[in-house]
C-alpha cells in the first residue's frame, strides 16, 4: 500500500515475498492481496459448480478452489475451467493421481496437503505434472491433518509442528527445482494459526495464503476470521486470503473484502459507514442501511458512503466520505457530496436518491481515474 505521511499510524508494511502466478493472477510481491473462496457444490454437477464459481467471481473473487475427490470430478474440472473467468485451484487430498489429472485438466494451481498426499515419490509426480502444465502449487498445512511423525514428535498439533511440516514440503519442491508455490498453515484455533503464520513468515519468502480453517457459521466465522487474519494482515503478513465459513461462498468473498477494506489494504465497492442508531435518529438507520447494501451491490468502484442518524457525528463522518446523509428534524436530513454540504433531503424517497448520488459519484470517480491513466501514458 502507499505510505500515508499525514497519518503514519495507518501504514501497514507488507512482508516482502516473491511473486508467483495463479493462472493470470499474480500472488505475492507487490501484487494486491487476492481474495479466494471455494465451491461447495458437487464438482461432478458441472452446471451448478460453474454457476457458483461465476457468482463468486461477480462478488469479487480473484481465485476459486474446487474439490477434486475422484476421477469423475477430474473430468468435470476440464469443462469447468473452460467455462469460467477466474483461475481454478484444484483441491487434492489422499489421491496424488487426482493432482496429475487436475493439472492436465487446466487447473491454475494445485492445493496439496503434505499430511495426506503420499510419499515423496508421489509428490514428485505431482510436481512434474504441475511443471508440464504451467500450474502452481499451494502447500496446504492443516493442524487437523499433520503427519504422524510430527504428532509423535510434538505430542499434539502446535505451531512448531505446522511450520516444520510446511518447511519439509517446501524442501521437496525446491529439491525438484520447483518454485511456483505458495503456502498456508491453517488451524481452527486462532492462537495456533496466528503463531504458526508468524513463524512461517520468518522462515520463508514464499507467498502466504491466510486462513482460519473451519471458522464456523456466518457470524461466528466472520468474527474469528477477522480477529485471526486481521491481526496478521495488520502485521503485513499475507498475500492471498480465504475466509472459511459454513455459508454461501459469496459471503466468504464479501467478508474477505470487508477485512481488507477495514485495513485499507484493498478496496472494492461501497464502504458504508453507519451508526448503530439510537433515540436521536432522524430516520430508520438499520432498515435504510440494509436496503442500501442490497441496492449498491452492483457498484465496483471503491468509494465511501456515510449513513448517520443524527447530527452528533453525522457531519464529521460526512466530511470524510464521498457521499453522506445525516438525519435531522422534521422528517428530513442533509446530503453531503465529496465531504461538503450539498442539499436537504426528505426521508421519503431518500434511499432512491442516495443510490442515484452514489451511482453518479462512482461514474465521476471512474472518469477521473481514466483521465489520470491516459495523462500518464
Amino acid at each position: 500500500m502507499s505510505l500515508n505521511h499525514i497519518r503514519p499510524w495507518r501504514n501497514i508494511y507488507r512482508r516482502k515475498s516473491r511473486q508467483i502466478m495463479v493462472g493470470n493472477v499474480p500472488v505475492g510481491g507487490d501484487a494486491p492481496i487476492t481474495v479466494q473462496t471455494m465451491t461447495n457444490t458437487l464438482t461432478t454437477d458441472v452446471k451448478a459448480t460453474i454457476a457458483q464459481v461465476q457468482a463468486a467471481a461477480d462478488a469479487g473473487a480473484d481465485i476459486v478452489r474446487v474439490s477434486v475427490p475422484d476421477v469423475e470430478s477430474s473430468k468435470a474440472l476440464k469443462e469447468i475451467v473452460r467455462e469460467v473467468t477466474v483461475p481454478i485451484v484444484a483441491d487434492i487430498h489422499f489421491h496424488y493421481k487426482r493432482g496429475i489429472e487436475a493439472a492436465e485438466a487446466g487447473a491454475a494451481c494445485l492445493r496439496i496437503n503434505p499430511g495426506n498426499i503420499g510419499d515423496e515419490k508421489r509428490v514428485k509426480e505431482v510436481i512434474k505434472a504441475a511443471r508440464d502444465n504451467n500450474c502452481s502449487i499451494r502447500i496446504g498445512v492443516n493442524a487437523g491433518s499433520l503427519e504422524r511423525h510430527l504428532l509423535e514428535k510434538y505430542g499434539e498439533p502446535c505451531p512448531d509442528a505446522m511450520v516444520e511440516s510446511g518447511m519439509d514440503h517446501i524442501k521437496i519442491l525446491q529439491d525438484n527445482d520447483f518454485h511456483e508455490f505458495k503456502i498456508s498453515c491453517k488451524a481452527s484455533d486462532v492462537f495456533m494459526a496466528a503463531a504458526a503464520y508468524q513463524q512461517l513468515a520468518e522462515a520463508t519468502d514464499a507467498p502466504i495464503h491466510l486462513g482460519i480453517t473451519e471458522a464456523g457459521g456466518l457470524t461466528s466465522g466472520t468474527i474469528k476470521s477477522a480477529i485471526g487474519m486481521g491481526n496478521l494482515l495488520w502485521m503485513g503478513i499475507g498475500d492471498t486470503i480465504r475466509v472459511s465459513l459454513s455459508a454461501d461462498p459469496v459471503e466468504e468473498v464479501k467478508v474477505g473484502y470487508e477485512i481488507l477494506k477495514s485495513l485499507g489494504l484493498r478496496h472494492r465497492g461501497v464502504n458504508i459507514i453507519s451508526c448503530p442508531s439510537c433515540a436521536r435518529q432522524g430516520f430508520d438507520v438499520i432498515k435504510t442501511v440494509e436496503a442500501l447494501e442490497r441496492r449498491l451491490e452492483h457498484i465496483k468502484t471503491p468509494m465511501s458512503l456515510s449513513i448517520i442518524g443524527c447530527v452528533v457525528n453525522g457531519p464529521g463522518e460526512a466530511l470524510m466520505t464521498d457521499v453522506g446523509f445525516t438525519g435531522g428534524g422534521n422528517g428530513s436530513g442533509m446530503v453531503y457530496l465529496a465531504g461538503k454540504q450539498s442539499h436537504k433531503l426528505g426521508n421519503k424517497g431518500m434511499i432512491d436518491h442516495i443510490v442515484e448520488q452514489v451511482e453518479a459519484r462512482a461514474e465521476a470517480i471512474e472518469a477521473e481515474t481514466q483521465a489520470a491513466e491516459q495523462a500518464a501514458e
